[in-house]
């Protein structure tokens, strides 16, 4: 790898074609296709983004952006993928560290929870009244666990009760909006009472099951990140997250992916 900088731009079929980014280290065929030649077999690692992130983080990188270039054309089958990055410098002795002063620091950061609830292969989404569609989920009360919140917000929003046994937490989704650090864990909620409804004074209602394989346009970001977290396989493009996987997570039953 280069000494402090380096620039990556690959070319991958999008994922509805059935050739999107791997999420594992291993080369594929790709062709080349040249003008006046025959299309050139060769070995290429065409790996998803947070992949490309984890690896280059490995070895002493840091991502600063990883763009999705779409072709102009919405009936291309290629998108381009930019990743900047920058290799940090090597400190082998350790530094001491101290706070900057006595003041408190101004609160940066927005903690936030998104459930997932499946009933026969279909996905409980709501619409908030900005238009978007979302998970149920919000953000997370000072002194409140993960699960309480992921609890309190689904009775809140939807009026169903569920129990802090039937809440699998998946890890964290970071990145960062308008200067501020976003923090989001995804749920996997296995069984719950009551049948979903828009509740008064939510911002978000009009609850209905959208089958996985039929997803609707206009997923806010941070459950369209948690969906892809959940199901690398769905076809929902959003702005890259950094995902780190709880490490005492729920064992993964069949088709629930990383959870």
């Amino acid at each position: 790898m280069p000494s402090r900088r380096t620039t990556h731009l690959e070319t991958f079929q999008r994922p509805w074609h059935g050739r999107g980014p791997s999420t594992q280290v291993a080369p594929r065929e790709q062709m080349i296709l040249l003008r006046d030649d025959p299309p050139l077999p060769t070995q290429m690692w065409v790996l998803a983004p947070q992949l490309w992130e984890d690896l280059l983080t490995s070895y002493g990188f840091r991502v600063g952006a990883i763009d999705l270039l779409p072709h102009p054309d919405d009936s291309a089958r290629v998108i381009q993928q930019l990743i900047r990055a920058r290799r940090l410098p090597d400190r082998r002795a350790r530094v001491s560290s101290r706070p900057r002063g006595a003041r408190s620091p101004a609160a940066h950061a927005a903690v936030g929870v998104g459930a997932i609830l499946i009933s026969e292969q279909a996905i409980l989404l709501g619409r908030h009244r900005r238009g978007t569609l979302e998970l149920p989920g919000g953000s997370v009360e000072a002194g409140e666990s993960f699960a309480d919140a992921v609890i309190r917000e689904l009775a809140e929003e939807t009026g169903l009760i569920a129990r802090a046994e039937d809440v699998g937490l998946s890890g964290t989704l970071v990145d960062r909006v308008e200067g501020v650090l976003r923090v989001t864990v995804g749920a996997l909620v296995r069984a719950w009472q009551g049948h979903p409804a828009t509740r008064p004074d939510e911002n978000v209602g009009d609850w209905a099951w959208y089958p996985l394989d039929q997803l609707p346009d206009g997923l806010f970001v941070c459950s369209a990140q948690i969906l892809t977290a959940w199901r690398p396989d769905l076809p929902i493009d959003h702005p890259p997250a950094h995902f780190t996987r709880f490490a005492s997570g729920p064992a993964a039953a069949p088709g629930n992916g990383l959870f």
